[in-house]
């Protein structure tokens, strides 16, 4: 009996007592709206939202207030119109899964056609504001990154191979990228380098939560590490993504985009990480701690190494430099105070895309 057969009674019979029970309740207007603020996975958007901003406040050139704000809404609905097609096209998985199981569509409160128009209208509208707000290639980015998520992590990846949360992991990299893009036009350095400490973080975070809900993602038929190669193979796996994520955590200071005090910081975090991994691979099947130990150090450290970031660039470790080009402001290298190293802006650009 495959997933789709076990989902799709067990989706109808939930629809229908949730049909049933919604039409006498009184408050069923507002819990709609509840249902579907929870299909944009609000955790996770609010994750995108905190590392975009860090790209856009990374950024050489300064946007004014209100087209800031434009462009942080602009990202927070692109993230959650990702969350909520990843949300209508996995119904048939959330509905047996234990993790899931209380989503807004197994549970009947909302119809996968209702999630499939909001999260098509609330991604076009964000492409569209972020466009508008500030240029086609944020925009390009922004909507690369949300087909990205569904069509090849969602509809291919997930289901098919045992790498999925690697390679899928890229969407979640982006939003940094993305910031960046809405300040200058462009892509430079320090955005890549910022993808890449998010895209090497993302397989440990992600397999240490999978370790402890290994019977979930069987029984759903996701070809999760943990489910596919065994929870030493997935250990092992862990601890060296740890090791290259703390060493691509220095990058910042190494390039000069960060001051000593983020590099400090960065070292100090990276090395409980790293201890956690260790202590997690040196573990047996039995101690589930260990892994959810690292799953929640992990969202921590993610948040300390970004707001260490954020509050570096804020305090003016560099001063920017800028020259008018076609009326818009861009950005031609940064100066960096003593003992930082003076970079060009290394760009690529995908206004085209």
């Amino acid at each position: 009996m495959n997933v789709k057969s076990i989902a799709g009674p067990l989706g109808e019979r939930r629809a229908r007592y949730a049909l049933s029970s919604d039409s006498a309740h009184p408050l069923t207007n507002h819990w709609r709206v509840s249902d579907f603020v929870a299909l944009t996975k609000p955790r996770v958007m609010v994750l995108a939202v905190f590392t975009a901003l860090v790209g856009l406040s990374s950024a050489p050139v300064r946007l004014d207030p209100l087209t800031t704000l434009a462009a942080v809404l602009a990202i927070a609905a692109g993230a959650g119109a990702a969350g909520v097609l990843n949300m209508w096209y996995d119904a048939d998985i959330d509905a047996v899964m234990t993790r899931t199981a209380m989503r807004p569509i197994p549970r009947g409160k909302i119809s996968r056609f209702e999630a499939l128009v909001f999260g098509l209208v609330l991604g076009g509208f964000a492409v569209a504001v972020l466009g508008l707000a500030t240029n086609l290639t944020a925009a390009a980015l922004l909507a690369c990154t949300i087909l990205f998520y569904i069509l090849v992590y969602t509809a291919w990846l997930k289901r098919v191979t045992r790498q999925n949360i690697v390679i899928g992991g890229a969407a979640g990299a982006l939003p940094p990228v993305i910031g960046w893009a809405a300040a200058t036009g462009d892509v430079g350095l320090e955005p890549l380098a910022l993808f890449l400490i998010i895209f090497l973080w993302t397989p440990p975070h992600f397999w240490a939560l999978a370790l402890n809900r290994t019977d979930d993602y069987a029984r759903a038929g996701v070809p999760m590490l943990p489910v596919v190669a065994g929870r030493a193979a997935t250990a092992r796996q862990i601890l060296i993504y740890s090791g290259l994520l703390v060493l691509a955590s220095e990058l910042p200071w190494v390039l000069g985009f960060a001051g000593t005090a983020y590099g400090a910081i960065a070292a100090i975090c990276g090395a409980l990480f790293l201890l956690l991994a260790g202590h997690l691979n040196r573990s047996t099947g039995a101690d589930r701690r260990a892994a959810q130990r690292l799953f929640l150090f992990s969202i921590f450290y993610l948040f300390v190494l970004f707001a260490a970031l954020l509050i570096d660039h804020r305090s003016g470790s560099f001063s920017p430099m800028r020259s008018s080009h076609g009326g818009r402001s861009v950005s031609v290298h940064a100066e960096f105070k003593s003992g930082a190293v003076r970079s060009a802006c290394c760009t690529v650009n995908f206004s085209e895309v």
